[in-house]
């Protein structure tokens, strides 16, 4: 199978829907399927949210994905069968999610392991800005996708 039918990446507007995705990366060879959905909470550092924005430049955002899934591919044991990331832009309201990861492996600890690293991964080198809207009016400032800024890019997948 080759790389190109493993990795589906998508960058849009649209609700992300689970079961589609999954169906994606579903595989009668896997034997574990692991994913992270994020999601637009309520709050940041008590201050009430209404939603979140995002933007990116969708070609490098997809470029830099790419690169991330194909190093999952090749680390991990050779264990990873297809990987899914989905990344909404536009406008979040909160309890929406804004990001999914599905990957599926031949045994659960790559999968684990890897969705770990691709969102680590994602938020600390994709360019994708996001901007909060607070439930009080008060001023919005866009913000760099980094809140996993302490993940150390030196930890290459096993």
């Amino acid at each position: 199978m080759s790389k190109e039918s493993r990795i589906f990446i998508e960058i849009s507007e649209n609700t992300i829907d689970l079961n589609y995705w999954y169906k994606i990366v579903s595989d009668d060879s896997s034997g574990a399927t692991s994913s992270f959905l994020g999601t637009t909470r309520n709050e940041f550092k008590g201050k009430g949210v209404d939603r979140l924005e995002y933007e990116t430049y969708k070609p490098m955002a997809i470029k830099e994905i790419e690169k991330i899934c194909e190093t999952i591919l090749n680390g991990f044991e050779n264990d990873i069968k297809k990987i899914g990331v989905v990344h909404r832009i536009g406008n979040v309201p909160v309890g929406e999610s804004s990001i999914l990861i599905v990957i599926s492996s031949g045994h659960r600890k790559s999968s684990l392991e890897a969705v770990h690293y691709a969102i680590d991964t994602i938020k600390s080198t994709v360019p994708i800005w996001k901007k909060e809207f607070y439930t009080d009016g008060s001023e919005n400032q866009w913000k760099g996708n980094c809140e996993s800024c302490h993940f150390n890019n030196n930890n290459h997948p096993h």
